[in-house]
């Protein structure tokens, strides 16, 4: 079947819609149903966000919707890539969404997961991998990529951006140290090293590393977490940035707007830096050299990047992400 020109999103709006759910309740609540308007159940569904972009583009295959916490971005970009390797599609749009505001955050503020520390000074409030985080910076927005066998991409004369050579999801199943909102360490490595065994490469191949690196206490347990997945410590150590100190934690979101920061760095050869860590952690100084942790933008020949999401109900993804090579 010639499945050119279709696509599938993966886009997962979990935490979107609330305001219209609020202003819904209160119709509903005050009997005010035909006030309610014709929109409200396509506006808050879960998939509503994957429809509406696949009637707007018009778009075939598959439209669906995950959900997995702050790894969702991740996933559905490996989902669409795996989609694509078994000869289901040729093209994919695979993405996520989150949704912002008070009725968001107030979970996180109330889990004491959230920043209170830099409310006077805002620019200094997401820290990741720094010795005085004290929780995350609420961040939304959206990313998606446009996923396509090479065959097809040639054919077109895209731009390619880069390759996915490889990746893994898997669970911690909330054992040993693993629960609803905390990592099982075990799990997190071997979704770095069956990222590395699927993708084809040794650890020592890996240049650069966009992590997950949230500003809370679990960032010193990731970048151990890496070098021992890795076994590379030191100045051996890669390169490894976070996103979230420039843009917080986008939740649903922040794998596929990292996954398309992960991508231009490849493109242009750079690592963007981490602001906000230089007083860092002294957990992660133990374990890795202070300059594999770039405090500017560091201007320096990229192969391969792996970009992984860690999230509530231990969870993970890892994605290995190459420079394409004419």
């Amino acid at each position: 079947m010639n499945l050119i020109g279709t696509a599938e999103q993966y886009l997962e709006p979990s935490t979107s819609g609330i305001d219209k759910f609020r202003e819904s309740i209160y119709k509903v609540d005050d009997l005010q149903l035909r006030k309610l308007g014709s929109t409200v159940v396509v506006q808050t569904m879960a998939s509503g966000i994957s429809a509406y972009l696949g009637g707007k583009l018009g778009l075939g295959n598959q439209t669906t919707t995950n959900s997995s916490a702050c790894i969702t971005g991740a996933e559905s970009i490996l989902m669409a890539y795996e989609r694509i390797k078994t000869g289901q599609a040729t093209k994919m749009l695979a993405g996520s969404t989150s949704d912002s505001g008070p009725y968001i955050w107030a979970g996180f503020d109330a889990m004491k997961v959230c920043t209170y520390k830099h409310n006077s000074s805002p620019k200094q409030g997401s820290r990741p991998m720094s010795a005085s985080a004290s929780g995350f910076v609420p961040g939304s927005g959206a990313g998606a990529m446009v996923l396509e066998s090479l065959d097809s991409a040639l054919k077109r004369n895209a731009t390619i951006y880069g390759e996915i050579i490889g990746g893994h999801i898997n669970s911690g199943g909330q054992r040993g140290t693993g629960t609803m909102t905390a990592p099982n360490s075990i799990a997190v490595q071997r979704c770095i090293k069956g990222a590395l065994q699927n993708a084809g490469i040794k650890a020592g191949e890996v240049d650069a590393i966009n992590g997950h690196l949230t500003a809370t206490s679990k960032d010193a347990t990731e970048i151990q977490n890496w070098s021992i997945a890795l076994n590379r410590k030191g100045s051996d150590f890669p390169y490894i940035n976070s996103l979230k100190s420039t843009i917080g934690h986008c939740l649903s979101a922040a794998g596929s707007i990292e996954c398309v920061a992960s991508i231009l760095q490849l493109h242009h050869d750079f690592i963007f830096p981490n602001i906000n860590c230089e007083d860092l952690n002294p957990e992660i100084s133990d374990a890795i050299d202070f300059n594999r942790i770039p405090q500017q933008l560091l201007n320096t020949n990229v192969n391969i990047v792996a970009k992984a999401s860690f999230g509530f109900g231990d969870v993970n993804a890892c994605i290995i992400l190459k420079k394409y090579a004419k």
